[in-house]
């Protein structure tokens, strides 16, 4: 599909259709969409992402608050260029992201589903972590619900934060968690963990940092 047309049907058939809202400024989007044409096929905490059933190489990445950090995001992207361990940037407008659609589970859900996440997952996303370093990024929330894995490859699917200054641990403890319990027990063993186990660990851990930055 060519990129002047899939740019119309955002316009006259996405945008209309969905709204974005927010219960408070550090709770996720939610999406309300009514479009016949375009699935919702995920959300965070600044934007929603859909797919057009016409193309489904694409995904189209809506922002519903800060649109000004949507050109922070671009930049990144910029950077980034084509490499494996992330999506790219097609084009983009004055709410939004075209970028290539990269489709897998999260390492959130793969923990909850029972699906085995190898080892070569993890060395994908350092690679990544390391090529943004390499090009003047700050690679910034990379955690569970950002890493997806397809046919054993890891991806890091969201890059919003990586213009951004400080350190963030969340990818350097999840991987000692990966190495000291999930390797050797749930792994070896195939054993699925139940949502609400998995998402009270994940508030837990938001906690403990919040807490240990003294910000609470």
């Amino acid at each position: 599909m060519k990129i002047e047309k899939y740019i119309k049907l955002i316009g006259n058939e996405l945008l209309p259709n969905i709204q974005l809202s927010t219960e408070g400024p550090f709770d996720p989007i939610i999406v309300k969409n009514t479009s016949n044409t375009w699935k919702t096929i995920g959300s965070g905490n600044y934007a929603g992402v859909f797919l057009h059933r016409s193309n489904p190489n694409w995904v189209v990445k809506v922002y519903g608050r800060n649109p000004e950090d949507l050109k922070k995001e671009v930049e990144v992207y910029k950077k980034l260029g084509n490499h494996p361990s992330f999506s790219s940037l097609i084009d983009y407008g004055d709410n939004y992201l075209i970028l290539k659609r990269i489709d897998g589970v999260n390492l959130f859900n793969a923990v909850v589903k029972g699906i085995r996440i190898p080892e070569s997952v993890i060395h994908d996303v350092d690679e990544g972590i390391a090529y943004a370093r390499s090009v003047g990024l700050n690679p910034f929330d990379v955690h569970g619900k950002n890493v997806v894995m397809s046919n054993g490859r890891g991806y890091i699917v969201d890059v919003s934060d990586f213009y951004k200054q400080g350190k963030c641990r969340k990818w350097d403890d999840l991987k000692k968690a990966y190495y000291k319990i999930y390797l050797p027990i749930i792994y070896k063993y195939n054993i699925p963990i139940p949502f609400f186990i998995v998402n009270s660990v994940r508030k837990g851990y938001r906690l403990f940092r919040k807490i240990k930055k003294g910000s609470i």
